[in-house]
């Protein structure tokens, strides 16, 4: 090896950094293990330094271009290795992007799935566009150690968009349930879509990446799926809509009897002002009604004309109402007189007849001859048989003493 190779190893041998090449990866790990005591680590500013040893993280260094030495960084004492004099560091150096990566391409069927609105089960597509960032990038590197080659892009984020499609089917799932939307609905959902797969990708937080953003995506199903999607939200569209229509209806009758019931509120409220204060009771409020009623039934009827019709209605209507205060007002009941009762003698004709105050047979004036108890004297009633007095027989009548 001549010199121009010793120091151009030696210079190669004492920097550590990522080759300018490979600045795009997002995850580069240093080829060489055995790194020289007073390297050069150089890490850009959108990066950052993670050594192993043995299958565990000994420590991170942020960006920036430090000198690999015990005195300046204490955690690579642990990586020493003694057999060449405490010389070189065993270790291996990953280099890890920690600014985000975007329009990174996502898409492919989710798997079977039972639509939460019609219960049918379908197999969803869903095809877009996202950005992702490591923000833990220890966590990352021991997620990622061993499942993809470093320095491969396409390996990287076609693990990460892996994790990411698990869990688009848990939120898709998920958001139509809470939504009562069906799975085909979802296309009004976008927005709420896509701030939901961001929230909710624990796979993801598992291995230290956050999703920053979901951007144009799409969610489409085979012609059979979709066919028998729309035929049961069809269904239950119609179903949904004969419910709307009962209780469009129960509404209205239920309208309809309130407002007849205050009506009658009104009417009675009217009725009872008309009979305080103008008929002055309810007979003469309800024979008035009468007659304006009976009015109303021959107009409508036909019954009469001009002023022989008018009266003929007035009449008419006079007559119920009074034929209805009639029968609301008390009437006494026409005087009896028994066969064995009191017989008066008309004083011009002779005729005898049982009382009253004028002769049956030629209109004379009648004077009633009293009865008296013969025991006592009290007046007795025409019919009585018995004195209310002292219980003497009624059997004789003489004229009261004086």
């Amino acid at each position: 090896m001549g010199v121009f190779d010793f120091v151009r190893n030696g210079v190669r041998e004492m920097m550590v950094a990522r080759p300018d090449p490979l600045k795009s990866l997002i995850v580069y790990k240093h080829p060489d293990q055995n790194i020289p005591m007073h390297s050069q680590l150089t890490v850009d500013s959108d990066e950052c330094a993670v050594f192993f040893r043995d299958g565990r993280v000994v420590g991170v260094i942020a960006p920036g271009r430090v000198t690999l030495d015990t005195q300046n960084i204490p955690f690579l004492n642990s990586i020493v290795t003694n057999y060449t004099g405490g010389q070189v560091f065993i270790a291996e150096v990953y280099f890890v992007k920690t600014v985000p990566v975007r329009s990174v391409p996502f898409g492919g069927p989710i798997g079977d799935m039972i639509d939460p609105l019609t219960g049918e089960q379908v197999q969803p597509r869903i095809f877009g566009e996202m950005s992702v960032v490591v923000v833990d990038p220890v966590r990352f590197v021991v997620g990622y150690s061993g499942q993809a080659a470093a320095g491969d892009n396409d390996a990287v984020l076609g693990w990460i968009k892996g994790l990411f499609m698990n869990g688009v089917k848990t939120t898709l799932g998920e958001l139509c349930d809470a939504e009562g939307k069906s799975l085909l609905q979802a296309v009004s959902l976008t927005t709420k879509l896509a701030a939901a797969f961001v929230a909710h990708a624990p796979d993801l937080n598992d291995i230290g990446v956050r999703i920053l953003q979901v951007g144009t995506f799409n969610i489409n199903f085979s012609d059979q799926d979709r066919q028998r999607l729309v035929a049961a939200n069809a269904e239950i569209a119609k179903a949904q809509r004969e419910v709307k229509v009962r209780q469009i209806g129960v509404a209205g009758a239920a309208a309809d009897a309130q407002a007849k019931q205050f009506q009658l509120d009104q009417q009675f409220g009217q009725d009872s002002r008309y009979v305080k204060e103008l008929a002055g009771s309810y007979q003469a409020y309800a024979a008035g009604q009468a007659v304006i009623g009976a009015g109303k039934g021959m107009a409508e009827h036909g019954v009469g004309g001009g002023l022989a019709g008018i009266g003929a209605q007035m009449a008419v209507g006079m007559g119920v109402g009074n034929a209805m205060a009639g029968g609301l007002t008390p009437q006494a009941p026409p005087p009896t007189f028994s066969p064995g009762g009191t017989q008066v003698t008309c004083g011009k004709c002779g005729a005898r007849q049982p009382g009253g105050k004028f002769c049956a047979e030629c209109g004379g004036a009648l004077v009633i001859q009293k009865k008296f108890c013969s025991g006592c004297g009290l007046e007795l009633g025409g019919t009585a048989k018995f004195c209310s007095g002292c219980g003497t027989p009624a059997l004789a009548t003489p004229a009261p003493a004086g």
